[in-house]
């Protein structure tokens, strides 16, 4: 039998779910040995078809516990940690009947916009193995556009992990509104902006994943109280309104830029009005971002001090010497600067000057995009202003110049509006997305859009 099939042909399909699933593990190998998408591969074969998801294929990044499976956040100070439970995300795959197949690679805690700063290897885009998948969540997006089984990767953004590697590798991937999913069972970077969202072929294929794993969880206090939801996907684009920031359209690839206006000038064919808007704060929005991120980082991470979290080793010294020397010898480069970096925005003297300023900036662009939907249904804009740039080439970038290019990605993490990126034109024969922002709670709307410009 054919298993390149769609999810939604799968779901459909009448199959021997075993036969199925020992092609499938064997396809996963090929690719682990060939791209490096896995931190750890879980074998487990199904005997039969049920719930919802009726046993399909279900990847998650190495931040999302899961019970029984080794989970690392991409981090050696974590390497051989079982949880001992599920996170709720997790939990409710399995309630819907949908499979675990392994864990993806990331960096380490989500630190990264390459996918080059996790402790287990670097996974390659399968579209160009010289070139990034993107990050930090590059495993989940380089396995969603390799795998030609059906498939649904669960994933996490904190400020760009979802819509980065999705427009590299040219797969659909959906940020949701913050408290939207549940974050409990998540190893955070950064409470107040993580948000675990999908990828996928289709934006079908998303909007099914996200009916599955949204809604309240009182184990989670920034868990919105929402009831979960079908989405359903009513694409029709006759009247639509739609805004183009400026801000987002500077300093790009020139042949990105030309590729979105192409995209939107196609909605513009079909019955949509667009108009061109101004975004001023999101010239702040790079900033506070890494302050506010940062800041949140370094107070997580204070507890993998090798006592009671995290790797261990013969206790020496006293415990500043101690935990210093377990950080210092388990913790990546990357993490390493970010802990510094986020310690020093929050010390006496210095927090209010960086750290309560950037909250401040982070209310003044949620006020913004707030204004903005007032009178626009969504907003359109590139997701990335490159496309996927060589792993040569990131070598010789400076930290700063690798954070810049979170740019257009920032201001909507840090307002926690729903966003997701669909492929929209290639160059080179690398794709090019396109990045549909909402107003909070807006996931049907936004859903809804990329369906119909999925069909054009």
């Amino acid at each position: 039998m054919n298993h390149n099939i769609s999810v939604q042909e799968f779901l459909k399909t009448d199959l021997n779910i075993e036969e199925f699933y020992s092609k499938l593990h064997s396809e996963l190998e090929t690719l682990q040995k060939k791209y490096n998408y896995f931190v750890t591969l879980n074998k487990e074969i199904p005997k039969k078809r049920e719930g919802k998801l009726k046993g399909l294929p279900v990847s998650f990044k190495d931040c999302i516990c899961t019970k029984g499976i080794q989970s690392t956040a991409g981090s050696k100070i974590l390497e051989g940690y079982i949880s001992p439970f599920d996170a709720t995300v997790s939990e409710r795959i399995k309630t819907s009947g949908g499979i675990t197949i392994g864990k993806t690679v990331q960096d380490e805690f989500g630190f990264g916009t390459f996918s080059v700063n996790s402790g287990f290897g670097v996974p390659k885009n399968p579209i160009d193995p010289t070139r990034s998948c993107g990050g930090s969540s590059g495993g989940a997006a380089g396995l969603t556009k390799a795998l030609n089984f059906p498939h649904i990767a669960i994933s996490e953004s904190t400020g760009g992990s979802i819509s980065c590697p999705a427009s590299f590798c040219g797969v659909v991937g959906l940020t949701p509104t913050y408290g939207l999913v549940s974050r409990y069972g998540l190893i955070d970077y950064a409470n107040s902006l993580d948000k675990i969202g999908l990828m996928g072929k289709t934006v079908s294929d998303v909007a099914l994943g996200l009916s599955v794993i949204s809604g309240h969880d009182p184990k989670d206090s920034t868990s919105i109280n929402k009831k979960p939801e079908e989405y359903k996907l009513n694409g029709n684009l006759k009247g639509l309104k739609i805004g183009i920031p400026k801000e987002y359209f500077q300093n790009l690839d020139k042949d990105v830029e030309k590729t979105v206006w192409n995209a939107i000038k196609k909605m513009e064919s079909l019955g949509a009005t667009y108009s061109e808007i101004e975004l001023k704060m999101t010239e702040h929005a790079l900033a506070a971002y890494y302050i506010i991120a940062t800041s949140e980082a370094s107070t997580n991470l204070a507890k993998f001090s090798g006592l009671r979290y995290g790797a261990e080793e013969n206790i020496e010294g006293n415990f500043n010497e101690y935990f210093s020397k377990i950080r210092s010898k388990y913790f990546g480069e990357e993490a390493k600067r970010r802990i510094l970096l986020g310690t020093f925005a929050r010390m006496a003297g210095y927090r209010d000057q960086y750290y309560l300023k950037a909250q401040k900036v982070r209310t003044m662009i949620i006020n913004e995009f707030k204004n903005a939907f007032k009178k626009h249904a969504v907003l359109l804009a590139p997701t990335m202003p490159v496309i996927a740039p060589k792993l040569s080439d990131i070598a010789k970038m400076s930290p700063l110049e690798q954070y810049m290019m979170d740019i257009l990605n920032s201001a909507p993490n840090l307002a926690g509006i729903p966003h997701v990126n669909l492929p929209c034109g290639e160059k080179n024969n690398l794709p090019i997305g396109l990045h549909i922002m909402g107003d909070h709670l807006q996931e049907d709307k936004i859903l809804s859009i990329g369906a119909a410009f999925e069909d054009l």
